[in-house]
C-alpha cells in the first residue's frame, strides 16, 4: 500500500503516530513511513538522557522536562522533511523519498499527550525548535510552513494494560499508564488528526489512515 500524488512538487510533511505507551506507535509509524515513501524516527530516541533515566525509575516527566524534547522532535522534523523534499526536486532516488512515489516528509513517534504539545510539534507559538536547530530565521520560516498531521492510536485501559504487561526490554513501567491516561487530552476533532483503534490491526489502521491522508493532501 503507497500513497501517491499528482502534484508536480508537492510540500514536504511531518506525521505524528501518536498515543499513550502500549498503542503500537513505532508499529504503526514504520509501516505508515514505508506506504509513504518516508523515512520512521522513534521520537524516543530523541529522549535527552535525563528523561530517560527518570522513566527507567518509573517517574513521571513533567511539562518542564518534555520541554526540550517535543522542541527537538519539530526541529528533526523541519531538518529531515526538507533534506527529503530537495531530493524529490532533484529528481534523485535516495532512500524513502523515490519522485513520484508520494509526497516528501517524515514520520516520527510521539505521545503528543497535550494539545500544547501538539501546538510544538505543529511549530506554533515560534516554539518550532530548539536552539541546536533553530539558528536563523530562514529556519523558523521552513518550520512555519511544514503541515503537520497526526495519527491517534485510541484504546480502553484494560487494553492498553494488558499490552504493556505483556511488553519486555520498554523503559516505560505499567504503572505509568494512568498518569498518561490522566495527561491526555484527545485530539480527536483537531485539524489534520486522524484517529484509530488500538484493537484494529495494522493493516486495517493503515487502511483508514491513507484514506484520510489522501482526502487532507487532495
Amino acid at each position: 500500500m503507497a500513497i501517491t500524488t499528482t502534484v508536480s512538487d508537492p510540500s514536504p510533511v511531518f506525521i505524528v503516530a501518536m498515543g499513550v505507551s502500549g498503542t503500537g506507535k513505532s508499529t504503526l509509524g514504520a509501516a505508515l513511513a514505508k506506504a509513504l515513501h518516508m523515512p520512521y524516527i522513534d521520537g524516543d530516541d530523541l529522549h535527552p538522557k535525563a528523561n530517560v533515566e527518570k522513566m527507567a525509575r518509573g517517574e513521571p516527566l513533567t511539562d518542564q522536562d518534555r520541554a526540550p524534547w517535543l522542541k527537538t522532535i519539530r526541529g528533526t522534523a523541519v531538518r529531515v522533511a526538507g533534506e527529503q523534499a530537495d531530493k524529490y526536486r532533484s529528481g534523485m532516488n535516495p532512500t524513502n523519498a523515490v519522485k513520484g512515489a508520494g509526497v516528501p516528509g517524515v514520520v516520527i513517534a510521539c505521545s503528543a499527550l497535550k494539545h500544547t504539545y501538539r501546538d510544538v510539534l505543529r511549530g506554533k507559538s515560534g516554539t518550532d525548535t530548539d536552539s541546536s536547530t533553530d539558528t536563523d530565521s530562514s529556519t523558523s520560516n521552513d518550520s512555519a510552513q511544514l503541515p503537520t498531521y497526526f495519527v491517534f492510536i485510541d484504546g480502553s485501559r484494560e487494553v492498553l494494560m494488558e499490552r504493556m504487561l505483556n511488553r519486555s526490554g520498554h523503559y516505560m513501567k505499567a504503572g505509568m499508564l494512568d498518569s498518561q491516561l490522566n495527561t491526555l487530552e484527545s485530539p480527536a476533532g483537531e485539524e489534520g488528526v486522524v484517529v484509530v483503534s488500538v484493537e484494529e490491526s495494522t493493516p486495517k489502521q493503515m487502511e483508514k489512515v491513507v484514506e484520510a491522508l489522501k482526502a487532507f493532501w487532495v
